[in-house]
C-alpha cells in the first residue's frame, strides 16, 4: 500500500517492493529478475543439483537461482497473452525468445525486446546459460504496458531495440560535484535524447501518452533534477539499488517505490554509495481493467473470450519442437521476424 507523505509537494506516497512491483495506468506491473545462475551443462540449464526444487513453479531463490516455470533451463516455456504488451529490458545475460509466429531471437546485456501482444500470440522466454566455465548471471525487468480498447486486437507485433541503438545520457552533478547520473532512455525523451520508437500500436507510440522508461545509475553524492512531464501524468521511482536516496527532498528507503507529481522537477540526491533506479511514467489510458492471468481487456465478457479463442485456436499453435525452445550455443544476438527477415545489432 502506498503511504501519503504529509506536507510534500513532489512526492504523493511510497511503498515498498515485493516481487512484483505496484504500478499506475498506463502500466500494469514491473519485475525485477535478478538471479546468479552458475555454469551451465550440455543443455544449457545449470550445472548444479536441482534436487529439492518445485520445477514448474520455481519462484523460491535457492543457491542463488531460481527455475521459474523452466525444468531443464530456467525460464518462462510457451504461454499466451491478449491485449496488453511486454517491454523486456535486460540488463545482464541472454534472453531467447520463440513465438506462435515463428519468430525468434537472443538478446540481453543491454537490448530491450517490445512486445505488442495485440488479439493473442504465445511465446517462450528462456534464460539460455552458455557460459559453461563460469556464472551466468541475469538481471531484467519486465514490464506490462497496457493497450487501449482501440488496439488491444491488433495484430502482435515485436520490435528488438539493441543496446547499440538506445541513447544513454550522462548528466553531470547539478552542484558541479564529480558525480554524475547515466540515463538510459529506453522509451520517451530525455533532455534532447529521443528512444527508438516503440511498435506502431503501442500506446507509446502518441507523443502526449508521455510515456517513459528510464533506468538511471547515480554516483555517489550525486544530485539531478528530473524535467516535469504534462499535467495528469503518473510518474514512479524504483529504488532498487544502494543505500541512500531522497527524492523531492524526503528521504527514501531502500527496496522502496515513490509515487511524485510528474508536472514539476523533481530533485533526486544520492548519499555515500551510487544508488540505481527505475523511471516508469505515462498518461494514463483512463479505461476499464478486467485482467485474468496472461489477459487484459477491459470487460470480463472480453477476458472470457480470450480464454475461449485461446483454448479453439491456441493463437495460431505452437511452431516449435519444445515448449521452451533455446537457441544453439554458439548463436550470437539476433531477431528474425515472422516474415523472415533478420536483424543483428550494428556494430558499434
Amino acid at each position: 500500500m502506498t503511504r501519503p507523505i504529509e506536507g510534500r509537494d513532489a512526492v504523493l506516497g511510497t511503498s515498498q517492493l515485493g516481487f512484483v512491483w505496484d504500478t499506475d495506468d498506463p502500466f500494469l506491473f514491473c519485475v525485477h529478475h535478478q538471479d546468479a545462475y552458475p555454469p551451465g551443462n550440455d543443455a544449457m540449464g545449470p550445472a548444479a543439483s536441482l534436487e529439492g526444487r518445485r520445477l514448474g513453479q520455481d519462484f523460491t531463490v535457492k543457491d542463488g537461482f531460481r527455475m521459474y516455470h523452466g525444468d531443464v533451463v530456467p525460464g518462462f516455456p510457451q504461454h499466451p497473452h491478449r491485449g496488453f504488451e511486454t517491454v523486456t529490458v535486460v540488463r545482464e545475460g541472454l534472453l531467447d525468445h520463440a513465438d506462435s509466429m515463428g519468430a525468434a531471437a537472443r538478446y540481453g546485456g543491454g537490448d530491450t525486446q517490445w512486445l505488442t501482444a495485440g488479439r493473442g500470440i504465445l511465446h517462450a522466454e528462456m534464460f539460455p546459460l552458455r557460459n559453461q566455465e563460469a556464472g551466468n548471471p541475469l538481471e531484467l525487468f519486465q514490464i506490462w504496458l497496457n493497450l487501449p480498447a482501440k488496439n488491444k486486437m491488433v495484430e502482435p507485433h515485436f520490435t528488438m531495440l539493441w543496446r547499440e541503438s538506445i541513447p544513454v545520457v550522462t548528466v553531470p552533478d547539478v552542484l558541479g560535484r564529480p558525480g554524475s547520473t547515466r540515463v538510459t532512455v529506453v522509451a520517451g525523451v530525455f533532455n534532447d535524447a529521443h528512444a527508438p520508437a516503440p511498435p506502431p500500436s503501442s500506446w507509446a507510440t502518441d507523443p502526449a501518452a508521455d510515456v517513459a522508461i528510464w533506468p538511471l545509475r547515480m554516483s555517489a553524492n550525486t544530485r539531478i533534477d528530473l524535467p516535469p512531464a504534462a499535467a495528469g501524468t503518473h510518474r514512479s521511482l524504483y529504488f532498487f539499488i544502494g543505500d541512500e536516496l531522497r527524492v523531492g527532498g524526503v528521504p527514501l528507503a531502500a527496496q522502496h517505490r515513490a509515487r511524485a507529481r510528474a508536472d514539476m522537477s523533481l530533485t533526486l540526491e544520492s548519499g555515500a554509495s551510487d544508488v540505481e533506479l527505475l523511471v516508469l511514467q505515462g498518461r494514463p489510458i483512463g479505461e476499464p481493467v478486467a485482467q485474468h492471468g496472461p489477459f487484459v481487456m477491459n470487460t470480463q465478457d472480453e477476458v472470457r473470450q480470450a480464454y475461449s479463442d485461446y483454448r479453439r485456436t491456441r493463437f495460431g499453435g505452437w511452431p516449435w519442437d519444445s515448449q521452451g525452445p533455446v537457441h544453439a550455443r554458439e548463436q550470437e544476438r539476433f531477431a528474425r521476424f515472422s516474415d523472415g527477415t533478420t536483424t543483428k545489432p550494428e556494430p558499434g
